[in-house]
């Protein structure tokens, strides 16, 4: 019965520190840094630290668009991204791929 009781106690004990690891583990992340894009005029928008995995629609459709974060973005054509364009790493920009509408950070 005493083994019976500690095993359930173990058990107990590695059970809540799983839940408590995976409790810490699925806190939202996001991309450091700044997604940053210009109208054709110039006009300059900016989104800081964006979500990852989550489909970003831009305010406008943007002639460069430059990913300043620490995470690689996915750049579509059409709103909701649809109609996938390229992927552009950390640090890069892109002008003049035909105004894209939305992006995913990938995370």
């Amino acid at each position: 019965m005493r083994i019976l009781a500690r095993l359930g106690r173990l058990g107990l004990a590695v059970g809540t520190a799983a839940v408590v690891a995976v409790g810490l583990s699925t806190n939202a992340e996001a991309a450091t840094g700044a997604l940053r894009y210009f109208s054709v005029s110039g006009q300059e928008f900016r989104i800081t630290n964006p979500p990852n995995n989550v489909c970003i629609n831009l305010q406008i459709q943007p002639d460069l668009i430059a990913n300043q974060t620490d995470k690689t973005m996915s750049v579509y054509s059409g709103v909701n991204c649809t109609f996938f364009i390229l992927n552009l790493d950390p640090g890069r920009a892109v002008a003049h791929i035909g105004g894209p509408r939305s992006v995913l950070f990938i995370g």
